[in-house]
């Protein structure tokens, strides 16, 4: 979703001039007078979410609008009313941990205004408003007071009844100045104040879990489309289906204190990546032929909000749906994650580090697989480590739905990291693309091509023309790291725009809600542009020989095991032969039916359900920050309502009289 418009209001000297010359003729209507005060800048909210128990989040404290001088907190100041609060990012740890324990101080906080800065990175040890150990209670493990991010402080897991917002660059410097003001004129009559809309549904009707805001249709359930392909493609209709399974997984989504402002770059879409570019390099020339096990790829969403496209796709797989048709959850021999690997420096050796899941057969020959590749591609100079035998287990993955599902299952995560996280803005939105770099990307795609290719057809020749054949092409690294992680050119460039037609430029990777009844064969309007995109490319790149291929893909397109790429374009897509599928990615314990979401009950049977908190997100209308300058009194809110009165007043006493003396000057 594209960031919300913040609507700042700035009248700083606004003046209205009693004349019937062409200074009034310009305001015919209200809007106009508005435009004439007001200026559009962007910024990117924190909003309500909701689970079973609770809520987390920002919204305006009840049903109005908050209204509230802007001042700049220093260390020295204590706040005597109700206040909106300019911070740096740096000042977000400590502001926030002072809210919890002074209730004095939080009860005087009218709303946050976050500011934007180039390169903060730089200037900070790290920021993660992620928990130590996310998630941890899905893990397959007891040790769940381990810190994997030993940084995080777990402010985005608490619940503000105030509004938060992350300014742009440009809001940014507008408010600074609007702060500035207001320290200098603190003797004077006017005061520049900040009016937050940041109204929930939930806050309105009363509805405070996710329970009662899905009974009330106040909220909708987090969720989207996971996307899983085969190469080569599947013969569903085929009674030989036999083949082990070689699954490839990674995740497109991630979190952030900012919903809209949720890039993941090195958790986890520099796996994504990766997934990508390897899919992309096992495509070539003729090395699918080898194969004696099935390759599957799946990209999971919904990961950050307890699993849940991981989750959902065990349950579909259990339920043998229309959305994992061709699959069988028996024939899984090993799943291979790639996890964050983008923040291996690009030093004299690339260091990956390969945590597992127990020891088995499959695990083993996993690892021997993952050494043979990286021999293979010495002159990359990659290094393929065992994570510490001393850690808990596998970090936080999507491997963890797996193994809670059944301990015995076989897997490995491939990580830039060994014991704790290297990645020090993870889950925040200062994990952007100046936290990665391709070369890492480049390496990890390498390994896991060849790793995959090695599974898969048994061929452990370090030297073979197949193996070596496998390569992956940079400048496609290079370019879905540009398209995926930025606004320049982001998803309005070449690679994407030859697939979907994008909704927005700049891209999220917040998973959003589910807007209808879940379908493996949705409409597109309800699909993410991330997750078309991905569909779209895995469709491709895992397609039978283009003579398979059609120009124009026709209304029996979808039979045969064949799919429509490119359906969006102006070209109207091209049949192919490809087991490419969407997997609803949602709650185990939701049910849709007649219009609307129910709860289910838990279920004994499903351990995980009984851990899913059910997420959702509270709807609302319009998201809004305005500035204006008023009277610097006790009674601002007072003031301020009666001066935008007068205002409208005033102008429409212009209106009426213009209309009066022209019509007397017509009877003349």
């Amino acid at each position: 979703m594209a960031p919300k418009l913040l609507l700042l209001l700035l009248a700083l000297s606004f003046q209205l001039h009693l004349s019937f010359s062409g200074e009034t003729s310009m305001m015919e209507s209200v809007p106009d007078l508005q435009s004439s005060m007001y200026m559009m800048l962007d910024g990117y909210p924190c909003v309500r979410l909701l689970n079973l128990s609770g809520e987390i989040g920002c919204s305006n404290p009840g049903r109005e609008k908050v209204v509230a001088p802007i001042i700049r907190l220093n260390k020295s100041n204590e706040l005597s009313q109700l206040s909106a609060v300019l911070l740096a990012v740096d000042e977000i740890e400590s502001f926030f941990a002072r809210i919890l324990n002074d209730t004095t101080f939080a009860s005087n906080i009218a709303g946050v205004l976050v500011e934007s800065e180039p390169d903060i990175q730089n200037k900070l040890e790290g920021f993660s408003p992620a928990l130590k150990f996310p998630q941890s209670n899905f893990a397959p493990y007891r040790s769940i007071n381990y810190e994997w991010n030993p940084i995080g402080t777990g402010i985005m897991w608490n619940t503000y009844n105030f509004p938060v917002f992350l300014l742009s660059k440009s809001s940014t410097l507008t408010l600074q100045q609007a702060a500035l003001n207001n320290e200098k004129s603190k003797k004077s009559y006017t005061a520049d104040v900040a009016e937050f809309d940041l109204v929930m549904q939930t806050m309105k009707a009363g509805t405070h879990d996710s329970e009662s805001c899905l009974e009330e249709n106040t909220c909708l359930p987090l969720g989207g489309y996971s996307v899983w392909s085969s190469l080569p493609p599947i013969n569903i209709s085929s009674a030989e289906q036999s083949k082990p399974i070689v699954l490839a997984a990674a995740s497109m989504d991630s979190a952030s204190f900012f919903r809209d402002k949720n890039l993941g770059a090195d958790s986890p879409i520099s796996g994504l990546i990766s997934l990508l570019a390897a899919v992309d390099a096992l495509s070539k020339g003729d090395i699918v032929d080898d194969l004696n096990k099935q390759l599957v790829f799946i990209v999971f969403t919904g990961e950050a909000w307890g699993y849940l496209g991981s989750r959902r796709f065990l349950l579909e797989l259990d339920l043998q749906s229309d959305a994992v048709s061709g699959l069988n959850y028996s024939l899984i021999e090993t799943v291979v994650e790639i996890g964050s690997i983008g923040k291996v420096l690009n030093q004299e050796a690339k260091n990956f580090f390969v945590h597992t899941a127990g020891t088995s057969s499959a695990t083993n020959a996993t690892l021997d697989a993952l050494r043979t590749a990286q021999d293979s591609v010495k002159s990359d100079h990659i290094v393929v480590l065992s994570a510490n035998a001393s850690n808990p287990g596998i970090p936080p993955s999507s491997l963890m739905a797996f193994l809670r599902k059944d301990s015995l299952t076989s897997g490995v995560v491939l990580e830039d990291f060994d014991t704790v996280f290297t990645n020090k803005f993870y889950h925040s939105h200062l994990d952007d693309l100046s936290n990665i770099n391709s070369s890492a990307i480049v390496a990890a795609a390498s390994l896991v091509a060849r790793t995959l290719y090695i599974l898969s057809s048994g061929d452990k020749n370090t030297s073979s023309s197949a193996l070596t054949s496998i390569n992956v092409n940079v400048s496609l690294v290079e370019e879905l790291m540009g398209c995926l992680l930025g606004c320049e050119p982001g998803l309005s460039c070449e690679l994407v725009k030859n697939y979907i037609t994008p909704a927005t430029t700049c891209p999220s990777n917040y998973v959003g809600v589910i807007l209808d009844e879940p379908s493996s064969t949705p409409y597109i309007g309800y699909v993410s542009d991330i997750s078309r995109f991905v569909w779209n490319f895995l469709a491709e790149k895992t397609s039978i020989s283009k003579e398979n291929a059609t120009s124009v893909c026709s209304k029996d397109c979808n039979n045969d095991g064949k799919v429509c790429i490119g359906a969006e374009t102006y070209g109207k897509g091209v049949c192919v032969v490809s087991t490419t599928r969407y997997v609803p990615a949602y709650s185990t314990r939701l049910k849709f039916g007649s219009g609307s979401w129910t709860v289910l009950p838990p279920n004994n049977s499903d351990p995980m359900g009984l851990l899913d908190a059910v997420w959702t997100e509270s709807n609302w209308n319009t998201i809004g920050l305005r500035v204006y300058t008023v009277q610097n009194s006790s009674f601002d809110n007072i003031v301020l309502l009666g001066s935008i009165a007068i205002t409208v007043l005033a102008y429409l006493a212009i209106v009426i009289t213009k209309a009066f003396l022209t019509k007397a000057l017509k009877r003349d």
